[in-house]
């Protein structure tokens, strides 16, 4: 039965709209994995001399179980933000004579093959063969090397318990990120010594092997966990069922100043704050608004100015990526009616791209007491708010006309990367690291003025020919069309 599985998600990954038609950015993912795997290569075979040369004095070894403290925390809140349980259809396999046990493991199963568990062993079995090389015990190493590939499986399963847990939660990220930092805080000023005591666990299990049954057990209890969550959810029912819920009516009359896209931008407004998966837009504002105090109050950040426009475009910017990432994916449940009717699609581009300059001009008046740093943030900030309206809502919208895969919009809100594809990724590019790359090399060869009067001037230039932008990212979007369509009515 497994064999058939595998078999069937064969088939629906390569006969799916998001392989056939993004055959290039799946390659492209293809270099990033390659390109991650050989910096984990290096760090395994590197960290033994590193530690060597920080720590002179000191067994480098257990210098590095000290901080797998920090790489357990970080990987963990890197697969809570990234990391999804792999799913397949299961709605139709439940009328078949199917055990929902054999499912289950199934699913269990695929999420073990994930690429963020077979990324780490490219430091862990490297940093392993340095220190036998080194003259540590082979056996001892070898104890060491599959605990923590146990932890790896481990990280791997409690990621998806945390995830089920906060499923039903706005934020769901905000417990694990207070429990996280209530660990690193208890750690740092000493209160409990986190980091020795988990360097010292995996220590002893290296020296007396027998203790490696522990770490086994935490991972059939974690398995196991996951497994009865799953299978309390696998009912035909349970995904038949309707949820009720209490619509709450606005005033959205001030729309109507906007003229014949006043209707789109109500729906879109409604939609917004009535599915939790995009109310998160609007929430985490509030943290992009925020962005700022990790950088400027440390004098440190303050002496980096090429990092300001960075740093000024996420904090305006923060709904326009956000939303703007999936354009139009938070239509797919009903785009094939959207498109039957007799409405002008550059109306429709054009009631996302007022809301998100809207709310560029909103994040930027709210960011400026920010001034209290400088006022060449306030300026960067400003600039970065032209840099926005101008070139990155249009570049937003045209990434959007490659999306090609649907979103569920009752599932949980924040950090949902449910529909997101190597589009999303590769938009980063010119959407962030383009203009602080353009700003630094001005600010380097001439001065702070003039890297921002060049991104005003690139921001007015997207302003002014608004207007033919539109014209073209609507002919792209229309000729996209009918793949939107077969598109989003698949399930990815």
């Amino acid at each position: 039965m497994i064999k058939h599985f595998i078999n069937l998600e064969w088939k629906q990954y390569f006969r799916s709209s998001y392989w056939q038609k993004n055959l290039a950015l799946n390659i492209l993912m293809v270099f990033f994995a390659l390109y991650f795997i050989v910096v984990f290569l290096a760090l395994g075979f590197g960290l033994f001399p590193i530690l060597k040369k920080i720590y002179p004095d000191q067994d480098p070894f257990i210098i590095a179980n000290g901080f797998l403290f920090f790489w357990i925390m970080v990987d963990l809140m890197m697969r809570f933000f990234l990391q999804k349980l792999p799913v397949m259809s299961v709605k139709p396999l439940l009328t078949l004579p199917i055990k929902r046990s054999t499912v289950v493991h199934y699913v269990l199963g695929k999420s073990a093959l994930s690429f963020f568990n077979f990324l780490p062993l490219f430091a862990i079995i490297p940093f392993s063969i340095v220190l036998i090389t080194q003259g540590y015990s082979a056996a001892m190493i070898l104890t060491w090397m599959f605990t923590m590939i146990i932890v790896v499986l481990i990280i791997n399963f409690l990621n998806f318990i945390i995830e089920a847990l906060s499923a039903e939660t706005e934020l769901s990220f905000l417990p694990l990120i207070i429990v996280v930092g209530t660990l690193y805080a208890l750690d740092y000023f000493n209160v409990l010594p986190i980091k020795s005591a988990i360097g010292d666990a995996l220590l002893a299990v290296a020296n007396s092997p027998i203790l490696i049954l522990i770490p086994i057990a935490i991972l059939l209890l974690c398995y196991w966990y996951n497994f009865k969550i799953l299978r309390e959810k696998l009912f035909l029912d349970s995904s038949l069922k309707s949820k009720v819920t209490e619509v709450k009516a606005a005033d959205l009359s001030w729309t109507k100043r906007f003229g014949n896209i006043a209707p789109f931008m109500q729906l879109d407004l409604k939609l917004i704050w009535r599915n939790k998966r995009t109310k998160s837009s609007v929430f985490i504002m509030v943290i992009g608004l925020l962005y700022g105090l990790f950088f400027y109050p440390q004098p440190m950040y303050r002496e980096m100015v090429w990092l300001f426009p960075f740093i000024g475009i996420f904090v305006t910017g923060i709904f326009l990526i956000n939303f703007g990432q999936f354009i139009p994916a938070w239509d797919s449940g009903y785009y094939k009616m959207l498109m039957s009717q007799n409405i002008k699609y550059e109306q429709y581009l054009r009631s996302k791209f007022i809301l998100m300059v809207l709310s560029v001009g909103i994040m930027f008046v709210l960011s400026i007491p920010y001034v209290y740093f400088g006022w060449k943030i306030l300026v960067a900030h400003f600039a970065a708010a032209i840099y926005n309206i101008g070139i990155n809502s249009h570049v937003m919208l045209y990434g959007g006309s490659f999306n090609r895969k649907k979103i569920d919009l009752n599932q949980r809100a924040a950090f949902n990367y449910q529909g997101t594809g190597a589009v999303q990724w590769i938009i980063g590019l010119p959407l962030m690291i383009l203009p602080m790359l353009i700003f630094a090399l001005l600010n380097w060869l001439v001065g702070f003025e003039v890297g921002i009067a060049v991104l005003i001037l690139m921001g007015i230039t997207g302003i002014v020919l608004h207007k033919k932008l539109m014209k073209k990212i609507t002919k792209r979007y229309l000729d996209s069309k009918y793949k939107m369509i077969d598109a989003f009515s698949q399930d990815n």
